[in-house]
This record gives structure tokens, sequence and C-alpha cells, in this order.
């Protein structure tokens, strides 16, 4: 998280601007506070992306994006498509993405990697049951949240792609190294073994820190993509994930299984090592690391006129710390001449949580304690 800047606008139609969460091609992305004080990630889009033919798509999008719903999407919170900046306010997950993670901690072992696929498989499942598609999905639209992983990011995946559609043909729009073949070659017409093909290079890279290709360039990783001649490079993956993972990056999306499979071959996995997918979702949650709320925001040992009973356990255990990171990764939308970036520190992930001109209000805190606990007994 940063401080907002002098030119930062301080609000968004009712959002009261915080602090600034990231930035990418599509904007700025800040994180907000409605006036009853819930948390939303606010993306406000560049007026440079959008036309006002590309202002009608956005809506018709945002008309979609109001389908997509499950416990592992950020949910759709509110947005304008007729503002002078564009904007788009989604809910705000507190954990780091797994880039971050895995950049800190080192690879996921092979139970926590089969609970975080299952459980993306499920959240991915929504996406596409609402006839929609990430095209877009990598380490860093993935949050690890108390309650399980968050799936980010694809509505504005969507819109980048309608937009270049618009305007030029043979465009590669997204990360390169988590994409498909079919992506990769520019092609448009894609379908949900896309997401299939992105969610095990995103399951490569949580289990081996690296991904299928790799390249001086996004140019070079991309013809390696597509060229039948080079194999995924499955080095150091765990041996009861290979056969699952070689099939999700099969270069015929024919030949890839459906997210369902996806999801049962993965539950077999956990269940393999002796472990029931509630089990295995515990340990992955157990990952996320604890975050301490700003000194400011700590609340009273006894707030007058009140007793704390066994219910208010929030009062008494330690929270789970103040927000690492929000629905804010940069968006990925135009492809880096760099396949493989250097990971800076992500906004969002500093050490030290008491930043200036970051307040969150105090009853959210007791309210995400409460709602991790209960979600952490979900199986999926």
């Amino acid at each position: 998280m940063e401080p907002l800047r002098d030119d930062d606008p301080r609000t968004i139609g009712v959002y009261t601007l915080v602090c600034r969460l990231g930035a990418g091609g599509m904007g700025q992305v800040y994180l907000g506070e409605s006036p009853a004080g819930q948390l939303v990630a606010v993306k406000v889009i560049k007026p440079s992306v959008l036309d006002e033919d590309s202002r009608a798509r956005f809506l018709l999008e945002v008309d979609s994006l109001k389908t997509v719903y499950g416990p592992f999407i950020a949910s759709f919170v509110a947005a304008d498509a007729h503002a002078e900046r564009p904007w788009l306010a989604v809910e705000f997950v507190h954990g780091p993405d797994l880039l971050a993670h895995v950049a800190e901690h080192g690879s996921l072992p092979l139970v926590e990697t089969a609970s975080l696929g299952a459980l993306l498989a499920e959240g991915l499942g929504t996406v596409h049951e609402a006839g929609l598609l990430h095209r877009d999905l990598k380490p860093q639209n993935i949050l690890l949240a108390p309650t399980g992983p968050k799936v980010i990011d694809f509505g504005l995946a969507v819109l980048a792609e309608r937009r270049s559609t618009l305007t030029a043909t043979g465009v590669v729009v997204g990360s390169v190294l988590c994409m498909p073949p079919e992506q990769a070659r520019g092609e448009h017409d894609l379908d949900r073994p896309a997401d299939v093909y992105a969610l095990g290079a995103v399951l490569l890279y949580a289990a081996t820190v690296h991904y299928p290709y790799a390249g001086s360039s996004w140019q070079a990783v991309a013809l390696k993509i597509e060229d039948p001649a080079v194999a995924p490079d499955l080095s150091d993956l765990p041996p009861q994930l290979e056969p699952l993972i070689s099939a999700m990056l099969a270069l015929d999306p024919a030949d890839r299984p459906t997210l369902p499979q996806v999801t049962e071959q993965l539950v077999g996995v956990m269940a393999g090592q002796g472990l029931t997918a509630v089990q295995a979702k515990r340990r992955l949650t157990a990952l996320t690391p604890e975050v301490a709320l700003p000194e400011a925001l700590e609340l009273p040992e006894d707030p007058p006129g009140y007793t704390p009973t066994l219910v208010d356990v929030a009062v008494y255990e330690d929270d789970e710390a103040p927000p690492q990171s929000g629905e804010g990764a940069p968006d990925a939308d135009t492809p880096s001449d760099e396949a493989v970036p250097p990971t800076p520190e992500k906004p969002g992930t500093s050490s030290d949580p008491a930043r200036p001109g970051v307040r969150l209000s105090a009853p959210l805190r007791i309210a995400e304690v409460l709602r991790a606990a209960y979600a952490s007994d979900a199986r999926f």
C-alpha cells in the first residue's frame, strides 16, 4: 500500500479513497471505503483506454460481472462506465498474491498445491457458468486470503481483449508465461480449455517456482508455447501431480481435462496423502501470513459499556492483520519485453503495516475474523 499522492482523487463514486494498491496498463487501483465502512478495491480506468464504443462494451461487461459469484471469486461491487474516468469497484481481499507468497516462502507443498488447484478450479467454474472466461489467470491474479484463494481481474482481462479485438488482429493479450498456445497465436475465439491451461501453468509455478516455458523475451516464450516440438518444463513437479499438469498443458485444447475433472483428480491426490479436502484446505489457509492492523486502529481491551462474551472471540484473538494486498495486482493487458521480470516488492506486502494515511474500519476487523473462522470449515 502507498499513501495517496497530491494528484490522486479523494473520492470515487460514494467511496472515500484510502491509499494506493497498485497500477497497471488499464489504470490505477485504490483502496476505497464505503460510507458504512466496507472496503473495496477501486480500479480507475484511463480515459485513453475507452472510447465511446468501448464504454458501451464495458457497461455490458459490468452487467456480466454481476452474474459471477462464489466464495473464491472477488465479487463485483459497483461501477460507472459513464464517468469521466470510468471505474470498477470489487471486493477487497486481505492477503498476498500467489506470486509474492512463492517469491518469499518458496514452492507450496504437494497437499497445499492440490488444494489450491481444486479450489481455483471450482472458482473458475463459476466464471465459466456466467458465460465468461478469465483469459489472464496467473499467480498475480490469485490472492491467498484467510478463507481460501480468490480469483481476481477476469473482468478487466476480458475488457482488454475486447478492446484489442476492435483495434488489431493477431495481438497477444495477457501474461505469456501462463498463456495457452491458441492465445499465444493471437486467437480471440477462446474457450474454457484456455483457462484450464493457465490453471495448469499456475499450479506448476506454485509447486516448482517456474513456468512451463522460459525465454529472454515474451516473443521467445510465445514461440515455444505454440511449438509442438518443445515440451513444457515439468522438472521438480511432484510425481503425483505430473499426469494431471501434463494433460492441462496439452497443446490441443480438446486434450485438456475439464475443470470438474481437475477438481476430482486433485481431491484424489489429497486423499492419497490421507487428507480430506477440508483438512487440505485448512493446511493451505494456514500458509497465509498473519497481518496486524496499524496501531492507531487497535481496539481497547475493554471498550466502555461493553462486556465481551464467549461469542466475541475477535476481541481477544490476534487479528489476521492489515490487508497485505487487495485486488490490486497490476493489469497485464500489454505483454512486457521481459518474459520473466524481476519481482519487486508488491504494493501492500511491505513489512511495515502502518503506512501513513492508511486507516481501516475497526468493525470490519471483527467481521473478517468471524468470517474466516466460519469459512475455514467449508469444503470448498
